[in-house]
């Protein structure tokens, strides 16, 4: 059936829900197991009139936090799968939307199934907040097992 499970985290207590559901699913399928984290790319601060003095974050600092966030949240995934004896790649992308990057690797790397968490968030509260799960449904061609 699925053969290459796509399992993206935020490092969230949610998608470590996802990250067990995915890993339970790997292992009873026999699959392979790839975790994903993606990052937004730096954008320089835009001071306006009515600045508030913040620290300036460098484009080499900000990859270096970004990049330890990534490794700490993928480690997780790495840690279920290598518990359970599932194979087990992790990769972080850089992407402007996360849904973007989601889908992307999911279509890169040849998975064919993505376990992913969503907050449930309905009406208004997600109509402002939007919803990466929302939008990795509506754009991806790869099926999406959603958990809650």
């Amino acid at each position: 059936m699925y053969r290459h499970i796509l399992v993206p985290t935020d490092g969230s207590r949610l998608s470590v829900k996802a990250i067990k559901t995915a890993v339970a699913l790997a292992s009873s399928l026999d699959a392979r197991l790839m975790g994903v984290y993606v990052i937004p790319p730096y954008v320089p601060p835009v001071y306006g009139e009515a600045v508030i003095y913040v620290p300036e974050v460098t484009p080499k600092r900000y990859k270096e936090i970004t990049q330890a966030e990534a490794k700490k949240a993928l480690a997780t995934v790495e840690a279920e799968a290598k518990a359970a004896g599932i194979a087990c790649k992790a990769v972080a992308v850089t992407a402007d939307q996360a849904w973007d990057g989601i889908v992307r690797t999911a279509h890169s790397k040849g998975c064919d199934l993505i376990v992913m968490a969503s907050h449930g968030r309905r009406g208004l509260s997600g109509l402002l907040l939007g919803s990466e799960t929302t939008k990795v449904l509506t754009h991806s061609k790869t099926p999406v097992l959603v958990c809650r």
